[in-house]
């Protein structure tokens, strides 16, 4: 299983601070797909592409393949403090 974390506009956006989910051996960008298909507010929240990813509070690309116990979270490109 792997914690998945939102920030601020993700966040307010689903609504959502976490979920556990397996995304085990899922690219960053087919994590994406599939959160975004869970309804307006997620596809709006991910819409383009436009946010960046960090697994293990390292940034990494969209191509990066999760692991067991990944921690990932999601931020916009800005973010203020």
């Amino acid at each position: 299983m792997n914690k998945i974390i939102f920030f601020a506009q993700i966040r307010e956006l689903i609504g959502v601070e976490g979920l556990m989910l397996d995304a085990e051996q899922l690219s960053i960008f087919r994590l994406i797909e599939q959160l975004s298909a869970r309804g307006d507010q997620w596809l709006l929240a991910f819409k383009e592409r436009s946010v960046l990813c960090a697994v293990n509070q390292t940034l990494v690309d969209f191509d990066y393949i999760v692991q067991a116990g990944d921690e990932i979270a999601f931020f916009p490109p800005v973010t203020g403090g």
